[in-house]
């Protein structure tokens, strides 16, 4: 199975420090951090997926459970013009982050910010965030990155002006997090609450006009 590049250098590093353990401390500790360069392994896979091709269909931009699905809670997306899927990836969810719709890369916004739990509501708007907005078809679609109390690292591999397809990887969250994903407001959502969404595959929002 691919793994994610993010993930090489943490997967690299524990094996040499497993190696170096058995070697001068004990082959005890050398098998935990074996064990750990497996869960490094495991956390940063990158598995092939068939992407769900339908008319208007808004993807999961992250395999996760649906924390906030209607009316956008977020300040800078006014409720009488947005609406909100938010999803948390827990760390045994897949954290490559594939587009949820295609189009061009309109604004890619890098946004400082707190590292609080990212389940909490206001997570959205206080935690620091990437934030890609996608120009489709004269629709625009936002994608947000947050960060959490663990995941404080975010990638993000795509830039202004690139245009994109629908499912494509272009990022990953490193060690949990959330992502948000923000369509217009006569778009219809499709997921609920609680629901586990598989990131490029569930459908969860359906753009009309």
């Amino acid at each position: 199975m691919r793994i994610d590049p993010a993930g090489w250098p943490f997967v690299g590093g524990a094996v040499a420090l497993a190696v170096a353990a058995g070697f001068f401390v004990s082959t005890v500790v050398g098998v935990v951090l074996l064990v750990v360069a497996g869960f490094l392994l495991f956390f940063f896979r990158d598995p092939d997926r068939v992407v769900t091709e339908a008319p208007g269909a808004v993807l999961a931009p992250a395999d996760g459970r649906v924390l906030v699905a209607g009316t956008s809670t977020v300040h800078a997306f006014p409720a009488d013009r947005w609406q909100q899927i938010g999803i948390f990836l827990s760390p045994l969810d897949v954290h490559v982050n594939r587009m949820p719709v295609a189009g061009r890369v309109a604004k890619v916004r890098y946004h400082p910010g707190r590292f609080l739990p990212a389940y909490r509501r206001d997570a959205g708007d206080l935690n620091e965030y990437t934030e890609v907005w996608i120009d489709h078809g004269g629709q625009p679609v936002v994608v947000r990155q947050i960060v959490g109390v663990l995941a404080r690292r975010i990638v993000c591999r795509t830039r202004e002006g690139a245009d994109v397809a629908a499912g494509e990887r272009f990022g990953v969250m490193k060690f949990g997090s959330r992502m948000d994903v923000f369509v217009p407001a006569g778009a219809r959502i499709t997921v609920q609450v609680g629901d586990h969404v598989v990131a490029a595959v569930t459908v969860v929002a359906v753009l009309t006009g």
